[in-house]
């Protein structure tokens, strides 16, 4: 194959890739690269993924591309970070998490001019993988890849799986595994977390700064109005909402429905311990850990709405000066939920 036919990963490297999040200043992340893997294979890869960054198919055969989704080589141009974020973890306050195994590459602009950026999910270490190995297994990221397909192929809004590369590096779990890096694609992978980081902080200056880079990137019909924040943060609740029915409407059981598992644009993320209901059963859990049930099937719009509760409590900052004015708002935009979701 003459590799002058194909879209090299390369030139998008070299021309197109813009890593919009890695522009913020750095207390939002930590820069650091891909730990290499010994003998990288490619496993799986997503043509219907790659059509969304204009990458030909045909680059997928080339060891520049493997090397690139391994892990092993870093374009020119991609600034790759973890993030760091908070969250609440089966109802408890963690104060700080972030990417501990995902580290994000960059992003491409498409020929549609929309953005897309471009993650690495068990590509080594980060300094927020407190005492994990930051890997992912075979076994794991096959999962993740077949569900996201499979929600977005049933019209629920998810990241995107574009490839699989495999490496005979031994990683131990309960047994030993083979260890794998999976490539996945979202417009934005914040979370409600990032706010909840800052806020339970106090950078109050970092919410601003942080939902004005998320307005206006993917809600610039917001920009310049007084109440921009107000409207934005409306529309989270809407796509929320609307996303907790589409799950529950096809049995689709989350299993960690964490706040730093909650995506800012009402993605569905972080596919752990999901399942699909083969039998209607409303306390259905697939996380063996949730032995309380928290996040059972039935359970799963009340916690999309105490999640949201969370979100909008860590962006209070954002819609008055005055604490209690802005509870008030924050009240009257949660209540948008019941109503959308039903």
């Amino acid at each position: 194959m003459n590799m002058n036919e194909s879209i090299k990963l390369s030139s998008l490297g070299d021309c197109l890739f813009d890593n919009r999040f890695a522009k913020l200043p750095e207390y939002y992340y930590a820069r650091v690269n891909p730990t290499p893997v010994p003998a990288p294979r490619m496993v799986a890869f997503n043509p219907s993924a790659a059509a969304l960054i204009d990458l030909d198919e045909r680059a997928s055969h080339s060891s520049e591309f493997i090397e690139v989704m391994a892990g092993n080589r870093v374009l020119s141009k991609m600034l790759p970070v973890a993030s760091v974020y908070a969250g609440h973890q089966f109802g408890v306050y963690v104060p700080q998490l972030g990417d501990g195994r995902a580290i994000l590459l960059g992003g491409v602009r498409n020929s549609h001019r929309r953005y897309w950026e471009i993650q690495l999910k068990g590509s080594g270490k980060t300094p927020y993988a407190r005492f994990a190995d930051g890997r992912a297994v075979l076994r794991s990221t096959i999962r993740e890849y077949l569900a996201s397909e499979a929600l977005h192929a049933l019209g629920i809004p998810t990241t995107r799986a574009l490839s699989i590369v495999s490496s005979p590096l031994p990683v131990y779990r309960e047994d030993v595994e083979t260890a794998a890096v999976l490539c996945r694609l979202a417009p934005s992978h914040v979370r409600f977390g990032h706010f909840e980081y800052f806020f339970y902080n106090s950078k109050f200056e970092c919410l601003q700064l942080l939902a004005d880079h998320l307005i206006e990137e993917h809600h610039p019909e917001f920009l310049g109005r007084p109440d921009r924040y107000a409207a934005w943060l409306s529309e989270v609740v809407d796509r929320t909402a609307r996303l907790m029915a589409q799950w529950q409407a096809f049995g689709f059981v989350h299993g960690v429905m964490n706040t730093d598992n909650f995506s800012i644009l009402g993605l569905t993320v972080d596919y752990g311990p999901y399942g699909f209901m083969d039998a209607f059963d409303s306390r259905r859990v697939f996380n063996h850990s949730d032995e309380a049930g928290r996040y059972a099937w039935d359970q799963q719009p009340l916690i999309g709405h105490w999640n949201l509760s969370r979100l909008l409590q860590s962006t209070l900052p954002l819609l008055d000066k005055e604490p209690q004015a802005a509870v008030e708002k924050a009240k009257d935009i949660l209540d948008r939920y019941p109503a959308i979701y039903s």
